[in-house]
């Protein structure tokens, strides 16, 4: 009987070393050495511009009464420090508030069950402004971040740390958060 011959695995093409003699003088040229970075030339980048009167002092849209777009873990949070919301807003502000929320931020808040029954009860709250949603999705982080640069009128009331990074970004827009109890 013959011998099998078995697979090897991991083997590799052969190439050949530039030093070779069967490679012509002409096609021994030395690989393309990459180009070193200036570190002093000035970094480019995408950044997109936004107009100047969105700054706080030229935002005539963010006056009393104050439009506060409330996020779900801003509910949850309140409960816990035992909060009123709209109270609180109010004494944090020195004027009338009025807190909106998204058909998003119900879906999620629905979405919790039964452990968070409360936060939807305070939800529903008739002094809370309803703001339907006309986009695909539920996912509330990405409503709010899309309505808060459309409309410069908002102050976003999060506790969520990725969420608040993402708002940061964006020119003009007032975060309201709880800590410490208040």
């Amino acid at each position: 009987m013959g011998k099998q011959k078995t697979k090897r695995y991991a083997a590799m093409k052969r190439m050949i070393s530039l030093k070779d003699q069967r490679i012509k003088e002409t096609d021994r040229a030395k690989a393309k050495e990459k180009k070193k970075k200036d570190p002093s030339q000035l970094k480019e980048r995408e950044v997109t511009k936004y107009p100047s009167c969105l700054f706080f002092q030229y935002n005539t849209q963010l006056g009393p009464p104050y439009h506060i777009l409330v996020d779900t873990n801003f509910i949850n949070f309140s409960i816990k420090a035992k909060l009123d919301i709209v109270q609180s807003m109010m004494d944090c502000l020195y004027a009338k508030c009025i807190p909106y929320i998204t058909d998003c931020v119900m879906a999620e808040i629905e979405k919790l069950g039964m452990k968070y029954r409360v936060a939807l009860r305070i939800a529903k709250d008739p002094r809370f402004e309803r703001l339907p949603c006309t986009h695909k999705g539920t996912y509330a982080d990405d409503c709010l971040v899309q309505r808060v640069t459309q409309h410069k009128c908002y102050i976003l009331a999060t506790v969520d740390r990725d969420l608040k990074r993402r708002v940061r970004k964006i020119p003009g827009v007032p975060i309201m958060y709880i800590s410490n109890h208040r």
